[in-house]
């Protein structure tokens, strides 16, 4: 049985994701379940080999995975559909983009803390 390909954050903070909503973007989000394409930035000393390491997962027709650890420190994995890299001033930054599903999308991008009570008050009922 083959495992998919990953690439692990292996030390830092939990990643963050911002939420797309251009066009290209929404055109990975196909498949059998909804989900939320989402934006990670990350610091990495080889962005090339990273990149070049999903791009051949994806030639050879395989998934591959972001795996972090959660802000509670549970290990978690989300799968990589886009992905590039920029060099900057400050060094590499791997471009990441992921598909989130149910749970992940409400933890990750959360509500905005500046929600008055009326508001807070509908969110508990959907």
């Amino acid at each position: 049985m083959e495992t998919d390909e990953k690439i692990t954050i292996i030390e830092g903070p939990p990643p963050t994701f911002e939420p797309i909503n251009d066009g290209w973007a929404l055109g990975l989000n196909e498949g059998p379940f909804l989900a939320e394409i989402a934006l990670t930035r990350l610091r990495t000393f080889s962005g090339p080999s990273l990149v070049e390491r999903c791009y051949r997962a994806w030639h050879q027709k395989k998934n591959i995975q972001l795996e972090y650890r959660s802000s509670d420190g549970l290990e978690e994995t989300a799968p990589i559909v886009a992905a590039r890299y920029l060099e900057t001033d400050d060094g590499q930054v791997l471009l990441l983009w992921v598909r989130l599903t149910g749970d992940e999308v409400e933890l990750e991008l959360g509500y905005d803390d500046d929600m008055d009570d009326e508001d807070d008050a509908g969110l508990d009922q959907i």
